[in-house]
Order: C-alpha cells, then sequence, then structure tokens
C-alpha cells in the first residue's frame, strides 16, 4: 500500500501517531512516500527476536563435525538441512552432484614423545590418509637423500618414524606412480651430485695442511620423502612433516579419483607442529635415544560413495522458471569442524531461508536454496549443477554466495542498472541495528571470468550469471582473522561470531525475498563486459 501525503499533513500525522516504526520511509521533495511491506517486517521481528543462526552451525560443528564429501558426517549434515528445510514448509531435492570412489571418516588422534623431556605432540594428518594399526611405538629417523643414505640405514628403518624434508602446505605426500617416476628422476640426479661430492671430500682431505682451500659440497635437490616407495617397503611405521602452527590439513587430491578399498595408503603422513618437530630433529640428529607414540584412527569405508547438493525450493508464485539463489558449500575439512569455512555461509543462509518461510514469504520466482557439495575439493557440486542446467542460467537474477567468513553485512556495490532496485530492496537494512550502517555504491562493469574463482559463485560467474554479495566487515572491532582459521584446526564454532551471523540472515533474507519480488529479473546492463580473445599468434608472444 502506497500513500503520500504533502509535508505539512505527514508532520502533523507523526506527530499524532507516533513513529511509525513498522513503516520503510523515503523522502521525495515535499511528500513522504510509506511502503508497508508486511513479510519483510516479520522477517526482521523474527530475526531479531528469535534468530537461530547459531543453533544451526551448533548442529554442524558439534554433532555432525568436519565434514569432508565421502564421510559418514556429510551425509548426516546433508540429510539434516533436507529436513529443516522440509520442517519449514519448503520443497526439497537431493541432487545428486557426484561420487567417490571410497569413503573417509575421521576419528581422535594421539600422539606424544617418549624420553626425558617427554610431551604431547601437536600434530594433524590430511583427509584421505592412513591412519595407525592401533597405539604405534616406534624410533626416530631422518629420512636418507641419496641410494648411499638409504643403503646405510635400511636396517633401521622397520618400526620407525621417519622426519621428511620440507614444509608441510596441508597437502600430503604423493604416492601415486606419477610421483614415484618424479622422484627416480631426481635419485639419478642426486647420485650424481653424490659422486661430484665424493670427488671433492677426497680433495679436501688430500688438501689438509696446505694453501688450498677446502671446496664447499654441491647441494642436493631436496624432495620430501624422496625414498618413500623404498622406505614404505622398509616397514615404517609413517612419516612427519614440518607444519606451522595453526596447522593446516587437506585431502589427498592427487589419489583419491584412483583409490580402491584394495589400494588405500599405508603410511600415516603426520604434519607437525614445527617447534616440536625441531626439537625432535635435533633429537635424531644427536642420535639420542627416544621414541614416538601415535594413536591416529583414519577410518575408510567402501565406495562408492555419492555426494549431494541440498536444494531448498521456495516455489515462485507467478515466475516459477525464474530464480534468485543463496547458498554456500555445506562441506568442510576435517581437521576442524567447519565453523567458519563454511558454517558462517551454510548458517545464516539457513536461517534466512526459514525467515522467509515463517514471515509467511511467498516470492514471485523462485528461490533456490543451495547447500553445495564439494566446494573444498574443487567447486565440484556447483560446477555440476551449472553444467546440468545451462537452460536455467538466463533466468537466474542474481546468485548470493556466502562464503568469505562470520563478518557482518556493511554494503553493496552494484552497476547502475540495478541501482534503482537494490536500493530499494536494501532500504530497510539500516534500520536494523545502528552499530551496522549499510551502504550502497555503484560498481564499474568487470570483465566476465574465463574461469571459475575459488568459490561457489565462481561457475555462476564464468556463465554471465550476477553475483552479487553484500561487502562484509568487522566493525565492532573482533579482530577477525579469515587467513588464521582457513583450512585449519581452528575453524570451530567459537570462531564465529554470534551477532554477525545474525544480521547476516536478516540481511540475506531481504535481499533475497526482494530480488525475487521484483516484477522484473535485475537487468544484466554493465555487470559484465567482455572481452574478446586474443589472436593465437599474440598469444604465442
Amino acid at each position: 500500500m502506497k500513500i503520500v501525503f504533502s509535508s505539512f499533513i505527514f508532520t502533523c500525522v507523526f506527530t499524532l501517531m507516533g513513529y511509525a516504526q513498522n513503516d520503510d520511509l523515503s523522502v521525495t521533495g515535499d511528500s513522504i512516500e510509506i511502503t508497508q511491506d508486511s513479510v519483510v517486517r516479520k522477517i526482521i521481528e523474527i530475526g531479531t527476536s528469535d534468530n537461530r543462526t547459531m543453533d544451526h552451525l551448533d548442529v554442524l560443528c558439534n554433532r555432525f563435525g568436519g565434514r569432508p564429501i565421502g564421510s559418514d558426517a556429510y551425509e548426516n549434515a546433508a540429510f539434516w538441512a533436507a529436513s529443516k528445510f522440509r520442517e519449514w514448509g519448503m520443497q526439497v531435492e537431493m541432487d545428486e552432484a557426484g561420487e567417490l570412489p571410497v569413503g573417509f571418516n575421521r576419528g581422535p588422534w594421539f600422539g606424544r614423545l617418549i624420553s626425558d623431556n617427554g610431551m604431547h605432540l601437536h600434530f594433524a594428518t590430511p583427509s584421505y590418509t592412513s591412519g595407525t594399526k592401533g597405539v604405534q611405538r616406534g624410533h626416530v629417523l631422518i629420512e636418507p637423500k641419496t641410494q648411499a643414505e638409504f643403503d646405510r640405514m635400511k636396517g633401521r628403518l622397520k618400526g620407525a618414524w621417519v622426519l621428511i624434508s620440507g614444509e608441510s602446505d596441508g597437502w600430503p605426500i604423493d604416492f601415486s606412480m606419477t610421483a614415484d617416476s618424479i622422484r627416480d628422476s631426481i635419485k639419478i640426479e642426486n647420485a650424481s651430485v653424490e659422486t661430484e661430492n665424493n670427488k671433492i671430500r677426497r680433495e679436501n682431505r688430500n688438501n689438509r695442511g696446505t694453501d688450498e682451500p677446502q671446496k664447499e659440497l654441491l647441494p642436493l635437490i631436496e624432495e620430501p620423502a624422496l625414498f618413500y616407495r623404498e622406505m614404505r617397503d622398509a616397514g615404517i611405521l609413517g612419516i612427519i612433516q614440518s607444519a606451522k602452527t595453526p596447522i593446516c590439513a587437506l585431502y589427498d587430491r592427487k589419489n583419491i579419483d584412483s583409490m580402491t578399498f584394495k589400494t588405500l595408503p599405508t603410511v600415516p603422513d603426520i604434519k607437525l607442529d614445527e617447534h616440536q618437530y625441531e626439537v625432535i630433529k635435533q633429537m635424531a640428529e644427536e642420535r639420542r635415544y627416544f621414541q614416538l607414540e601415535f594413536d591416529i584412527r583414519n577410518h575408510f569405508k567402501m565406495g562408492p560413495v555419492k555426494y549431494h547438493n541440498v536444494i531448498g525450493i521456495i516455489p515462485g508464485t507467478e515466475y516459477p522458471d525464474e530464480y534468485v539463489i543463496m547458498g554456500g558449500h555445506l562441506d568442510s575439512y576435517d581437521v576442524a569442524t567447519g565453523g567458519v569455512d563454511d558454517g558462517s555461509g551454510v548458517s545464516p543462509t539457513m536461517e534466512a531461508a526459514r525467515l522467509i518461510m515463517e514471515a509467511g514469504g511467498k516470492p514471485k520466482r523462485t528461490i533456490l536454496v543451495m547447500l553445495f557439495a564439494g566446494e573444498e575439493f574443487g567447486l565440484m557440486g556447483s560446477q555440476n549443477w551449472v553444467d546440468r542446467n545451462e537452460n536455467k542460467l538466463d533466468k537466474i537474477s542474481n546468485m548470493v554466495n556466502r562464503d568469505g567468513g562470520p563478518t557482518v553485512p556493511t554494503g553493496i556495490s552494484v552497476p547502475e542498472a540495478m541501482m534503482g532496485d537494490i536500493e530499494q530492496i536494501c532500504a530497510p537494512l539500516n534500520g536494523i541495528n545502528p552499530d551496522f550502517p549499510f551502504t550502497i555504491e555503484q560498481r564499474e562493469p568487470r570483465e566476465k571470468p574465463k574461469k571459475a574463482w575459488g568459490t561457489d559463485s565462481g561457475p555462476f560467474a564464468v556463465k554471465g550469471v550476477p553475483t552479487i554479495g553484500f561487502r562484509t566487515g568487522d566493525p565492532k572491532g573482533y579482530n577477525f582473522s579469515y587467513r588464521e582459521i582457513w583450512h585449519t584446526e581452528r575453524d570451530l564454532y567459537n570462531k564465529s561470531i554470534k551477532e554477525y551471523q545474525e544480521h547476516a540472515a536478516i540481511a540475506i533474507a531481504i535481499l533475497v525475498y526482494g530480488i525475487a519480488n521484483l516484477d522484473h529479473l535485475l537487468s544484466r546492463d554493465g555487470y559484465y563486459i567482455e572481452k574478446p580473445d586474443e589472436p593465437a599468434n599474440k598469444k604465442k608472444k
């Protein structure tokens, strides 16, 4: 309902009736336009008095835990999310997005240094790598770098934990045939270097006591676990690599597609706190007697294991074949519990859907609430959906993806052609919480990406679908650092920021419902610019 008053009459009415707290007000010239939207008001009312965003996050993190695809935790989270959508009155599609040849479940892990200065060990292992065979205790060796070194120590390798070189980047050591081939070529090169070094050693010995300077040895090529296959066959207990803290642990991306239940990894791949690693390495170099003890419960399950995007559907009343998408990825790494990446996207997205349904929202076009699978394994769920739904892409008004941490919406940037619509839709956001002012800025056209960026909006952007989302910030100064948490052991429930998350759910609901209720798709004019491909001869230069 729209009512237009002169400024004088409005002043009288305003004085008599008090503040119109449930109305969205905008002033134009000498008139005031009052727009009443009961659904938006209800979204704000429920969102500020009964917000359940953190309840959803609690279930994801503390009931299911880390959620890599192929795990029971991911399947449980998917079925739970689908059940909540149904509970709220939405339609649900369990959208099969792919399968893995084997599954993986992580249990507890423990380790300790056994010596006169013993300590508990701080470490992690990547997903889809081997655990121990119960509690296993053994001595420690430093890996060989040449065949001669290997031959000298091979009798001691059985039952040993082996310190390998390099600094962990979160990925496990590759044990594929391709990796073995690379190692074999490095061994040949190192053997040549070692031959030259033996000559240098002889010359240095012969020149002792003369004026001839001592020559420096040539450096060997550093390759972590250079004798991986030979050490495995010799019976080592596992390999240990230095890792910065907080420890990052990813998954075996090189071998997962070719794994079968008969060819699973057998060597635990331990990423150990760099400070403890240095202590243990020094003790090993000093040839002191001590042992390490580990209990790592990494478990596999027979495949194939299918994984699904979970899609909640709020059907459109006037344009059911046009869409607005809001989403985040349901999967996470399991070295922690996925509280930030991407629990901080999934939980407010789910709550936004609940708020729309609880407020009685009946959008003109269909809202798809998409919880994607396999984002961490390479945008597998979102890319699969885009590939299978080419006919829908031109009818998507906008795709709102949240995957950047538990910070709060502070604004939005849109091209000129969208400005009027977005200003109208987002007007209520400045009246919810004075701590979170909201600004709208004009965005200049950008080149359409040729390759998907690293989150689930990427495959949509490549196809020219608008992926307008919120700018976010930390206006209350909680000192949040995404890089500290990203893919590490600190990605936990208690790293999310409650008031930011709850406000994000309200903001997402208002933005998505508003776009879905326009009488037209958002204009794509000026959103992307198409840059022509360069001629082949120019690319070669």
